[in-house]
C-alpha cells in the first residue's frame, strides 16, 4: 500500500512569453496562465520579464524590476491581477 504526501505545490522556474506566464512546479505540472492577467508584466520588457525571484520555498515569483508578485495559489485558482482604477 502506497500513501501519498500531501504537499503545497512549489514553483521551481517560471517563463514569460508574449502570450502566458508559465509556472514549472515541483511536483513537475507546468502552470500557466494568460500573459494579460498581470498588466504589470504585459506592460514590461522582456528583460524584466526574464529578470524574477521565487518567493519564500516556490510559493510565489516576485519581479523586483516592475514590483510584480504572482502565487502560485492564484494561478491555480485562477485570479488575475487587477490594474488600478484611474480617475
Amino acid at each position: 500500500m502506497s500513501t501519498a504526501t500531501l504537499t503545497e505545490p512549489r514553483i521551481v522556474s517560471v517563463s514569460v512569453t508574449d502570450e502566458a506566464i508559465v509556472a514549472h512546479l515541483a511536483d513537475g505540472r507546468v502552470v500557466s496562465v494568460p500573459l494579460e492577467w498581470s498588466w504589470r508584466l504585459s506592460d514590461a520588457t522582456h528583460e524584466q520579464r526574464a529578470h524574477w525571484e521565487i518567493i519564500g520555498d516556490g510559493q510565489g515569483v516576485h519581479w523586483p524590476d516592475i514590483d510584480e508578485d504572482i502565487s502560485v495559489a492564484g494561478m491555480l485558482r485562477g485570479v488575475p491581477a487587477k490594474q488600478p482604477s484611474r480617475t
